[in-house]
């Protein structure tokens, strides 16, 4: 069965997207990682929050814009949401509940991995007892403000197992299992 991995670039002090979602901070940061290229061919579907569908793009403004690791990935995706839009989205399935839109992407993702995009879809994995391994990139910056890798209000403590560390010019890998 497909493993759930959270896989996400965050500053060092924590941010994964500044104020509003902003995501401009991104695109000076994203250089060659070969512990992301090696992933990227492992992952068989995406679990995608409805801001994150929605949402800004480090890739704005260029033709990787609006495509899932700017291009360098393609497959299903699955987004949570209550509101699907009028017309459909080629690739693109909308599930308004959590555990659905998780049997589904895994059902798709086959023995791959499930990457959840967003924060709050992260956190809704965790929370379900559903999310397997974080991979959390760190950028050489801090944003100081927008929005946490994990925020969970009133606190919550979460074990991890480190996997692996890799090291780039640009950035650490930090693979971790989620223990349970």
């Amino acid at each position: 069965m497909a493993k759930l991995l959270y896989s996400v670039t965050m500053s060092l002090d924590g941010f994964i997207a500044g104020p509003g979602g902003d995501m401009s901070w991104l695109t000076e940061h994203i250089a060659p990682n070969p512990t992301v290229d090696d992933l990227i061919g492992r992952i068989g579907a995406l679990l995608v929050g409805n801001r994150t569908f929605g949402g800004d793009d480090p890739h704005r403004g260029t033709e990787k814009e609006g495509k899932a690791f700017g291009g360098g990935w393609e497959g299903p995706q699955f987004v949570l949401t209550h509101q699907p839009p009028a017309e459909p989205v080629p690739g693109v399935t909308f599930v308004a509940d959590l555990r659905e839109a998780v049997a589904a992407a895994r059902a798709a993702a086959g023995e791959k991995y499930v990457n959840p995009l967003g924060a709050e879809t992260a956190r809704g994995c965790l929370e379900a007892g559903l999310l397997d391994e974080v991979l959390t990139i760190v950028a050489p910056l801090m944003l100081g403000d927008g929005v946490r890798l994990f925020a969970y209000p009133g606190g919550c403590t979460v074990p991890l197992e480190r996997i692996g560390v890799t090291y780039t010019p640009a950035a650490t890998n930090l693979w971790w299992r989620v223990v349970r």
